[in-house]
């Protein structure tokens, strides 16, 4: 059992990580508005995207072994939930109903492939 939840956390950790390239996608495109090319936190923000899917790709290629592919990627769609809860709290936006409705289509979503997949 609490090797089950491990595999678990740990998928849910690589998704967390792979939600930050949203962050810095979005603070690079906030430096382009307002310095265009010239803005060197532009390239700082691209390089924290790079090297944050890189990681990404290599941790989830050894996460995903534990867990069969439509499990893996259902759990994967809870990047949906994070990036919401980042635009709230790093970029001020509101959650409108659709929003939230829609993050809890896809809870429910990854919970049924859980319960039945």
């Amino acid at each position: 059992m609490m090797g089950k939840v491990k595999r678990y956390v740990q998928l849910h950790l690589n998704i967390l990580l792979f939600s930050l390239t949203g962050i810095f996608s979005k603070m690079a495109a906030i430096q382009y508005e307002e310095k265009g090319l010239h803005s060197r936190l532009l390239y700082f923000f691209i390089t924290l995207m790079i090297i944050n899917c890189a990681i990404y790709a290599i941790v989830w290629q050894k996460v995903i072994k534990n867990f069969s592919l439509s499990t893996a990627y259902a759990n994967k769609s809870v990047y949906i939930i994070w990036s919401q809860l980042w635009a709230v709290l790093i970029f001020h936006e509101n959650l409108s109903l659709q929003n939230i409705v829609g993050m809890l289509v896809v809870f429910c979503g990854v919970l049924v492939v859980q319960r039945y997949g």
